[in-house]
């Protein structure tokens, strides 16, 4: 499962750099480039919390089977047709609304593959081997867009995306494992606050990645190797960070002690614009990134119902997509607007500080999961007894 859920979103680490490259080809710009990246995050956005309750409606192969086909002849013809800036932002719009909701379904199987006592490291683990794609999918992408073209770079994304989809939907637990019809009206499980927690963290998080990942693009120029190489190593801090203390015991001061590493790594990167400097302090950066995001999981889970959870969970997406496309889209007009890359470091370095913020004000909204079963609550109803 892991490893069929991974391949899936195996695309998700190559379809931002893929149409970074391409659209900044095609028009000259980056301010065009990071617009059309923020119509498809909004897009992603739009659909995360509504497909993933669809899941509970209609199944989640259906849903999935759906998806995957319209988001991948929305990236083909990105890839294939002559377009002005509207119309590559609507084709990248499509593209996000129609991308398949993996995340949000196996976030929903896990509780029911493994006890209680292993789905918090299950959490972690799964936090950390993600970080395989944003190690791997920067460097093949740039590479094959740079050495091929930008049009097959997002021929491969689509590709890609059938056949780790395809794999995803056809494994046994995808059947075994019905989500419950929600009972509750569409968005109240936002309204718990470990939820909006997640969600606006996750994009203060995300966007802070979102915009070092324009940064480091527009600091080695569109054509160089070296800004997959240096993304790949902020992955692979992450990864080790992951795997090295993400399985510690989450308590209600964990996410903001694991945000403050990757503010100092994020801030330090303003000193110097060089490789090596920015390499080893992205790789500090990333030793936060896999452990704050495996608190977000378990913080999810732990507060809703099981049937919630698919939902939750696509809401907190939408917090991530939001801040994807936040963070894209001002790094994007201040490189263009003082001609360097500096102002997209800044930007990230200010998402990551205000997400210190944020988790040390709310930090009594945060559930201790040290001593507690992080598995969602089951879904009861009352129950007729004969008289």
């Amino acid at each position: 499962m892991i490893a069929a859920q991974l391949t899936a979103r195996f695309p998700s680490g190559m379809t931002a750099l893929a149409i970074l490259l391409h659209v900044e080809q095609q028009s000259g710009s980056y301010a065009a480039a990071g617009l059309v990246l923020a119509a498809t995050s909004v897009g992603q956005a739009v659909a995360g919390p509504v497909t993933s309750r669809w899941m509970g409606v209609w199944g989640m192969r259906r849903v999935l089977t759906l998806t995957a086909a319209i988001c991948t002849l929305a990236l083909l013809s990105l890839a294939m047709l002559t377009l002005n800036l509207g119309g590559y932002m609507a084709f990248g719009f499509l593209a996000g609304l129609s991308t398949p909701p993996i995340q949000s379904a196996v976030r929903t199987i896990y509780p029911k593959l493994v006890n209680s006592s292993q789905l918090t490291p299950l959490f972690s683990l799964d936090a950390s081997l993600q970080e395989i794609i944003w190690v791997i999918a920067p460097v093949v992408i740039t590479f094959t867009s740079m050495q091929v073209g930008t049009a097959q770079g997002l021929i491969l994304v689509a590709t890609i995306l059938v056949l780790g989809c395809s794999w995803f939907i056809l494994s046994p637990e995808v059947g075994r494992v019905r989500i419950p019809r929600s009972r509750r009206g569409f968005g109240r499980v936002l309204m718990k606050p470990p939820v909006m927690l997640a969600t606006v963290l996750g994009f203060l998080l995300i966007g802070a990645c979102s915009a070092v990942e324009v940064g480091v693009v527009a600091t080695f120029d569109h054509g160089s190797i070296e800004s997959g190489v240096v993304l790949g190593i902020m992955a692979a801090g992450s990864l080790i960070g992951g795997l090295s203390f993400g399985h510690i015991p989450i308590g209600p001061w964990a996410l903001a002690r694991r945000m403050v590493i990757v503010t100092i790594g994020l801030s330090l990167t303003l000193v110097l614009l060089n490789a090596y400097w920015l390499a080893a302090m992205l790789f500090i950066a990333g030793l936060g990134i896999a452990p704050a995001l495996a608190v977000l999981f378990a913080i999810t889970t732990a507060s809703v119902k099981f049937s919630e959870t698919a939902e939750a969970f696509g809401w907190a997406g939408t917090g991530q997509l939001i801040g994807a496309a936040a963070g894209s889209a001002i790094a994007g007009f201040l490189i263009d607007g003082t001609g360097g890359a500096h102002g997209a470091y800044l930007a990230a370095a200010l998402f990551a500080i205000v997400g210190v913020i944020v988790a040390m004000v709310f930090v009594r909204a945060l559930p201790d999961l040290r001593h507690r079963d992080p598995s969602p609550a089951p879904d009861t109803e009352p129950v007729s007894i004969p008289s």
